[in-house]
């Protein structure tokens, strides 16, 4: 079966610009190397941090609609020692690279997409325990990176149609999937997606709503039975190329053709389809992200391969509220792998209802932090605080909570171990959540959001490679697919 378009220029110089980026990012620590027994995990770290006292009272739990995006909000568990609770393995992998392009958390499984399947693991301190196993009727296209309050998600699948006259590349299935059990709920066959690939399709959720787009077409379906609610055709002169979800239905729509395209983008109705309003990009722009649609947000490329600015709009009707300059900062939109949905995945920014959070680029000094995130007011776009990594132990964005922002901060060694932290740009105070560290020879690439999904929910962290290759050395050593860490004190 094949996987994505068939061979193109575009798509060897998207792989080319993959590599390029993961090797911008590595980089060599010398004699700072952590002398961590490999494949442990060590737990009883030192607390580094002070308390921050009653800090979390600023995001008070709501009580949501099954089918709204899940927002959850997380407390300091008992203990800060972490403890390995999630590790599963991937195995018998062929001299191609086997991907991953999906990580979702529920508060008793991890549950993780490679390859033709899903899988729920669950959290068991000291076990590898598989809760369920999903196949797919071919390779995952496109995944969203939400799913609902009651725990269901949508994914794109590129099913064979080897034994018709269909072509084997096309991304044309979408199937809701229960993450408890690992249920199908329904699955739908996508009309006119005969040039939605691997490379192009895009997948979004909002409240009782699956959108999905390819750049030639787009439909939506009701989440709770599959039933389509409108889409366009591959005829219109201009093309939505992607949404983003969560709390409203923003689109990207491209107009033109690729050299002398221009982009605008719409708040939604999300059951009609029809545009709220309408916001036109400036011309000369290259790209456009939607890592937010609630406050709507835009990472544009002007002028360069990279996102340049950010761009934050009014949620009521479109106009421009600030323009954030990233010369200096990684929101790392699009930087991941080129595909499996990146319009709305910027690993390395964060938006919160009135902050967006963003990383700095890379230092390499001895005594300089390694990297810092700087938080933003999405209104005013002036900056409101700054959390800083430390010399060589960078620090990454993870998820917004209330006034909190969630983040990763990476080890160094024994004594310094990764942690979870809560930071309140406001207060400038910090709450440890956990402290652990990673086996010694996964860390580099765990710790680094291009080459790894990290999530945080109900107390566990949990690192899911974006691509997996096996030990040319040893094709029959097992490579990591998740890995999961919670505390070791009574759950909450």
């Amino acid at each position: 079966m094949s996987f994505g378009p068939p061979p193109s220029v575009y798509t060897a110089s998207a792989q080319s610009a993959d590599k390029t980026r993961v090797r911008r990012r590595r980089r060599l620590l010398g004699g700072v190397a952590a002398a961590v027994v490999a494949g442990a995990l060590v737990i009883g770290a030192v607390a580094l941090w002070p308390s921050s006292g009653d800090d979390q009272k600023n995001a008070a739990t709501v009580k949501q609609a099954p089918d709204e995006v899940s927002e959850t909000h997380e407390k300091p568990p008992a203990s800060l020692d972490g403890e390995l609770g999630v590790q599963h393995d991937e195995e018998k992998l062929t001299s191609d690279t086997r991907y991953g392009p999906g990580l979702w958390a529920t508060d008793t499984l991890a549950v993780r997409g490679v390859r033709n399947r899903l899988e729920g693991y669950k959290y068991t301190p000291g076990y590898d325990t598989t809760a369920w196993s999903l196949t797919l009727d071919g390779h995952l296209c496109a995944t969203s990176r939400d799913m609902t309050a009651d725990h269901r998600t949508a994914v794109v699948v590129q099913p064979d149609h080897s034994g018709g006259s269909g072509d084997d590349a096309v991304c044309d299935e979408v199937v809701m999937v229960d993450l408890d059990t690992g249920k199908k709920l329904w699955q739908r066959t996508i009309p006119g997606a005969d040039f939605a690939y691997v490379t192009n399709t895009n997948l979004a959720l909002t409240k009782g709503v699956v959108a999905i787009a390819w750049g030639h077409g787009s439909a939506a379906y009701d989440m709770a039975n599959g039933k389509k609610l409108w889409g366009a055709s591959t005829a219109a002169d201009c093309q939505d190329q992607g949404y983003a979800g969560g709390r409203a239905l923003l689109a990207l729509v491209k107009c033109g053709r690729s050299g002398d395209a221009t982009y605008r983008v719409q708040k939604l109705d999300a059951r009609t389809g029809k545009p709220r309003w309408t916001y036109q990009v400036s011309k000369g722009v290259q790209g456009v992200y939607l890592p937010s649609a609630d406050p709507p947000v835009l990472a544009v490329e002007a002028g360069d391969i990279d996102v340049t600015d950010l761009i934050t709009l009014d949620g009521t009707d479109g106009h421009r509220a600030a323009t954030i300059s990233m010369s200096g900062y990684e929101p790392l939109c699009g930087a991941s792998v080129s595909y499996f949905g990146v319009l709305d995945k910027c690993p390395g920014l964060v938006v919160g209802r009135d902050r967006l959070y963003v990383m700095s680029k890379e230092s390499f000094g001895e005594d300089e932090p390694a990297d810092r995130i700087v938080a933003f007011d999405v209104e005013k776009g002036i900056m409101k605080g700054k959390f800083e990594g430390r010399p060589f132990q960078n620090v990454v964005p993870l998820r917004a909570d209330g006034d909190n922002l969630i983040l990763y901060r990476r080890s160094m060694d024994t004594i310094r171990p990764a942690a979870v932290v809560a930071w309140n740009s406001g207060t400038d105070k910090e709450t440890p959540y956990l402290y652990f560290h990673l086996p010694e020879d996964e860390e580099p690439p765990l710790s680094d959001p291009e080459r790894s999904h990290i999530v945080y929910a109900h107390g566990h962290v949990f690192f899911a490679p974006r691509e997996m290759e096996r030990d040319d050395k040893d094709a029959k050593i097992p490579v990591l697919s998740v890995l999961g860490v919670g505390s070791v004190g009574p759950k909450h």
